[in-house]
């Protein structure tokens, strides 16, 4: 009797045992998880405590974006960042988003050195958004400018008078809420929308004639909504140099930057409303469907334009006629 007495207490004292390592290895394993997700979230606080160049990639359609902006003034105000080096890839967005970022950008700019490396597309806001920076770098290829603004509204009348359609509406005065899709457009509305636009586009043009090495008469010959190369970009003046994260941490180094730090890429905080966005899930379609990735994220801008409000400043390629 004694020895199953010993043997169920040994039994049970091994149970313990067992339930305690079981707890630390689950209990590690969270940790693990944690510091494995916050590490690729964060880049890690560790390193940005110590000194480095900040990276920040400005990425599809530019819009209002309170987080990038945040994000921007913490660049501002980090001790341990000593450059900061512009990813951009945009064919624009609206132009209230290309001013907000803009001027976040030159804040920035007052503390810091800041260059913008142009990837695929700067075009429109993304061009708006580059000229915030001390430098503007670019692959030859690159496609830059589209210095403009529009906006765009459907004609839905014909289609209205074939289904039957008839709408009604009571204004306080003829011009609120015009133009719309579901009248035919005035002169006079024309001509208030057109002030409207050119007022704007006097103000982007200024902004070029200011931030960049050229006259204004320079800059409106520019400001006809073309794009550039790279290489014409650098022959008229709308950029400063070729090349890509390499050549803009060169520069870096011209304004006293160690070239040696290392470059951390400070993210966007993630929240429920960037799960999926429309650029990631187009990308993750166009994948499944053998769509190249350059042309995929055209369609992701096309269809993005169709959702944005206010003015526009961005650029898309015509599509074929037929």
């Amino acid at each position: 009797m004694a020895s199953d007495a010993d043997l169920l207490i040994d039994r049970r004292r091994i149970r313990r045992k067992l339930t305690f390592w079981r707890i630390a290895a689950l209990g590690a394993a969270a940790l693990a998880i944690a510091a494995l997700v916050y590490g690729i979230a964060d880049e890690s606080a560790l390193g940005k405590s110590s000194s480095h160049i900040a990276k920040i990639r400005i990425e599809g359609t530019i819009l209002e974006n309170e987080e990038l902006v945040e994000r921007l003034e913490a660049i501002a105000e980090s001790s341990s960042v000593k450059g900061v080096v512009l990813s951009i890839d945009s064919p624009g967005g609206t132009t209230a988003g290309g001013e907000m970022i803009f001027e976040a950008v030159r804040r920035v700019a007052e503390k810091k050195p800041v260059v913008a490396q142009i990837g695929t597309l700067a075009a429109s806001g993304g061009y708006m958004v580059a000229c915030g920076a001390d430098h503007i770098v670019a692959r030859k290829t690159s496609i830059v400018g589209s210095i403009g603004v529009l906006v765009q509204y459907p004609d839905l009348t014909g289609l209205m008078d074939k289904l039957g359609i008839k709408l009604e509406s009571i204004k306080s005065s003829p011009l609120k809420a015009e133009p719309n899709p579901f009248n035919p457009t005035t002169e006079e509305e024309r001509a208030v929308l057109r002030a409207l636009i050119l007022d704007t586009y006097e103000w982007f043009v200024d902004l070029v004639a200011d931030r960049r090495p050229m006259s204004r008469e320079d800059a409106l010959k520019l400001a006809n909504g073309a794009v550039f190369s790279g290489r014409q970009s650098v022959a008229n003046k709308l950029i400063d140099s070729l090349g890509g994260e390499r050549e803009a941490i060169e520069w870096l180094k011209s304004k006293g930057v160690d070239g040696d730090l290392k470059v951390i890429e400070w993210k966007r905080n993630k929240s429920g409303a960037d799960f999926l966005p429309l650029a990631s899930l187009t990308g993750q379609l166009a994948g499944y469907l053998g769509i190249a990735p350059g042309e995929a994220a055209l369609v992701a801008a096309k269809t993005e334009r169709i959702l944005l409000d206010g003015l526009l400043s961005v650029w898309h390629p015509r599509g074929n006629a037929n």
